[in-house]
C-alpha cells in the first residue's frame, strides 16, 4: 500500500513551507506543442520550459500561463502584510516586494506580482504563482521579523501568506 505525502511541511525555525502537488490548469494549458514566444511579455517556451531569452526561428505565438492569469485576474497567490509597522514602512515594503519579484522572475518567468493594493495598515499583494507569494512572505519576515502564516488551499493551486507586525 502506498503512503501519501503530507500536503505541506514546515520548518518552524526557517519558515519554509512546500506546496502540495496538484495540477495547475494554467500551466497545463500553457504547454505548447512546439517552441513558442508570448506576445505579451516576450517569455520563450523552449525544451519544455518557459525562460527569458531569444525565441527560436520556428517559435509560434502563444500567451504564457502568467499572462493568462493576469488577463483572467486569477491569482495563484495572495500575500497580506498587516499591522502598524506596515503603515509606517509602506514604501520600504513595496520596494522589498518589487526586489523579490525581480529576483524570482529572473529565474522563474511565470512568477510575477499581479498587483499591490492598499488598505489601512495593510498591503495586499497578488501573484501569478504560489512560489512567489511564499517567497515574498519569507523575505518580509527575514527582513523585519514579525509573524508569518502560510496556508495552501487543499483544493486549489493557491497559497495565502499573512505577515503581521
Amino acid at each position: 500500500m502506498k503512503s501519501t505525502p503530507p500536503r505541506h511541511t514546515g520548518d518552524a525555525r526557517h519558515g519554509q513551507f512546500y506546496a502540495p502537488r496538484h495540477d495547475d490548469p494554467y500551466l497545463e494549458a500553457g504547454k505548447p506543442a512546439q517552441d513558442a514566444r508570448c506576445p505579451e511579455c516576450g517569455v520563450v517556451f523552449h525544451k519544455g520550459r518557459w525562460a527569458w531569452g531569444p525565441a527560436p526561428k520556428d517559435a509560434i505565438s502563444t500567451t504564457c500561463p502568467a499572462c493568462l492569469r493576469i488577463h483572467d485576474r486569477f491569482p495563484g497567490g495572495y500575500v497580506t502584510l498587516k499591522g502598524p509597522f506596515v503603515q509606517a514602512h509602506r514604501e520600504e515594503l513595496r520596494k522589498l516586494v518589487q526586489a523579490r519579484e525581480a529576483h524570482e522572475k529572473a529565474e522563474h518567468p511565470l512568477e510575477r506580482v499581479m498587483g499591490i493594493g492598499e488598505r489601512a495598515e495593510a498591503l495586499e499583494i497578488t501573484t501569478t504563482g504560489n512560489h512567489l507569494a511564499r517567497a515574498i512572505g519569507n523575505a518580509v519576515r527575514a527582513a523585519y521579523d514579525g509573524n508569518l502564516k502560510v496556508r495552501y488551499e487543499s483544493d486549489e493551486n493557491l497559497v495565502r501568506a499573512v505577515w503581521t507586525r
